[in-house]
């Protein structure tokens, strides 16, 4: 069992529990809006509810991203497997200071779009309590209101676009490296894999 914290080995359980909870509810949230936003119906009895879900989820989702942002600050990851090229040593942390910047983004993003909205509809956070808009964008008069709400909403699903292209580019690099390098990049993120040296 791997120890909470971070090693040069491979990542800690805080880290791996993080990831792939923020993957499992990211992935989610993905293919839950763009089916909001494209394919179910507006005027469907249960859409309120569906919509208040997505914006928990994606709440959460910011709420665990900036935890897990504070731990990999606290902690210093694995370093890359040795025999990498400097191009893929800097795509590969690109990519991850990337995605660190959309996950955080898209919640945020989405969150500014709903303070903004002229229509003033509350988010309840699982249904447990009323979640706050950001109070300087929900006190703008309206013109200014429907101004942002459409911007913030570009932004949320162009973000979340993105992210879906660079979290398949992610999948494929892991499986790349399992597959055709045989290093030890996905293993150190796998809970129940055993690394070499440990």
């Amino acid at each position: 069992m791997a120890a909470a914290a971070n090693t040069r080995i491979r990542y800690g359980t805080v880290a791996m529990t993080l990831h792939w909870l923020i993957a499992l509810l990211l992935i989610g949230n993905l293919c839950s809006g763009f089916l909001l936003a494209n394919v179910l119906p507006d005027d469907a009895w249960w859409h309120v509810s569906a919509v208040q879900f997505h914006k928990s989820v994606g709440l959460t989702i910011l709420i665990l991203s900036v935890l897990r942002l504070a731990w990999r600050v606290a902690n210093p990851i694995p370093p890359l497997p040795a025999g990498m090229s400097l191009p893929l040593r800097v795509l590969a942390r690109g990519t991850h200071y990337l995605f660190y910047a959309l996950i955080i983004g898209i919640p945020l993003a989405g969150w500014a779009w709903v303070s903004s909205s002229p229509r003033g509809n509350p988010t309840f956070y699982f249904w447990l309590f009323r979640w706050p808009n950001i109070p300087f964008l929900a006190s703008q008069p309206h013109a200014a209101k429907v101004a942002n709400s459409h911007m913030f909403h570009e932004w949320h699903e162009n973000l979340a676009y993105a992210t879906a292209i660079l979290l398949v580019l992610h999948i494929a690099a892991a499986l790349y490296h399992q597959f055709f390098r045989r290093d030890d990049v996905l293993r150190r993120m796998w809970p129940w894999s055993t690394v070499e040296g440990t």
